[in-house]
């Protein structure tokens, strides 16, 4: 067992570090109040082989893993660039296609992905079904050689920066007559595919949408996979490492919030020029913030690790995991800097009250901290299913 990174590892958490800081906290927030997307930092990290990381080498990427994504979702986050389409495009979409998508579909996408060029969104949420997959109600069915798809989604990330969205629906198997979940690969042009802008109460410059498909044709091989059968083990291929690489963006966002508190604390001095951080009242509160950030890095660590050995079952357990601890930090963590900066931590020049509702959304997406104890507590604690 070992806590330590690799050479290479280490080397990627510095430069990934040292981009994000030439960035900052202030061009990701002039960027999301003026409407506009990380465009120059999405491109200078596919240019450097950040973004495909996690892509066989064959296919243009590092031929790394979900935990060297995680790196750079954390890094990018403790910067104060918390970029959740990394989550979607590289860690969904990416995985899914590299694990399931046919030979084809590997080489017209992955390149892409890989070097920032291409982005791909991920819809599965639907108004209806929730968090309960098995009642999707957006439905795919044979049309000649295609598919035609009908549904609505709902909090789908970046569709307005995409050039693909993956598209989770339910196609009837022949056999059976039953339904079962089928992936497809959408051009965001495609006729009858439109949407509309969820107006957030998050500082972001990545946007939600309600997406509506109304008979939007595709052909044959927009289907991920070489048959039906590839559309569960497709499905269930991008959400560990999506639970995964959103807890270490959160994980990187209490990092940076504790950062900013303890810079101001540390300075910061009244009654009798001793600084603030000197008292307990101050300083407890950050350090037991920063306890639980680094309790969720290390469980973040475990799950990564797990899920590129090949330890799904396991990883899915860690990963959930780790996706509760980190939700639960980085609240934890940007709420007690606000609250020890005082007035100051309401302000967008400090930088850390602008994170507020990102880390609360976080406690409930992608898979809300309920549904995570619902898990463990059927599947680590042997309890009987509750809903």
């Amino acid at each position: 067992m070992t806590f330590d990174l690799t050479p290479e590892q280490d080397q990627l958490r510095d430069a990934v570090r040292a981009l994000g800081r030439r960035y900052g906290h202030g061009y990701f927030v002039e960027k999301a109040k003026a409407g506009e997307h990380t465009t120059e930092l999405w491109a200078e990290a596919g240019r450097l082989g950040y973004l495909g990381v996690n892509i066989p080498t064959e296919y243009g990427g590092g031929g790394g893993g979900i935990t060297e994504l995680a790196i750079v979702c954390e890094e990018l986050a403790a910067a104060g660039c918390p970029l959740l389409l990394l989550v979607v495009s590289p860690a969904i979409a990416a995985t899914v296609l590299t694990r399931h998508g046919t030979e084809e579909q590997r080489k017209r996408h992955l390149p892409g992905l890989a070097d920032g060029s291409q982005k791909i969104v991920f819809a599965i949420t639907e108004p209806e079904a929730g968090s309960n997959f098995h009642r999707l109600g957006t439905v795919a069915r044979r049309d000649g050689d295609g598919w035609l798809l009908n549904g609505r989604k709902c909090y789908i990330s970046g569709v307005d920066e995409a050039d693909h969205v993956l598209v989770v629906a339910r196609t009837e198997d022949a056999g059976t007559g039953k339904l079962k979940p089928a992936l497809f690969l959408v051009p965001t042009d495609t006729p009858g595919l439109t949407r509309s802008k969820l107006d957030m109460e998050i500082v972001s410059p990545e946007n939600q949408f309600l997406l509506y498909l109304d008979d939007v044709r595709v052909p044959a091989d927009a289907l991920v996979g070489e048959s039906l059968d590839a559309g569960l083990p497709a499905l269930f291929a991008g959400l560990n490492p999506e639970r995964i690489t959103v807890a270490a963006m959160g994980a990187g966002t209490g990092r940076y919030a504790i950062e900013r508190a303890s810079e101001y604390t540390a300075t910061r001095k009244v009654w009798g020029g001793r600084s603030i951080g000197s008292h307990q009242g101050v300083s407890h509160p950050l350090a037991h913030a920063a306890v639980q950030v680094e309790l969720a890095r290390l469980m973040i660590q475990k799950a990564a690790t797990l899920y590129d050995a090949g330890r799904d079952l396991e990883a899915g357990v860690t990963g959930n995991m780790a996706k509760y601890a980190a939700g639960e930090a980085a609240a934890l963590a940007v709420d007690t800097a606000v609250q020890v900066l005082g007035g100051a931590g309401m302000t967008t020049e400090y930088g850390v009250a602008t994170l507020l509702g990102a880390v609360r959304a976080g406690r409930i997406a992608p898979v809300s901290r309920e549904m995570i104890l619902n898990f463990v507590a059927q599947h680590v604690l042997g309890q009987d299913k509750s809903y």
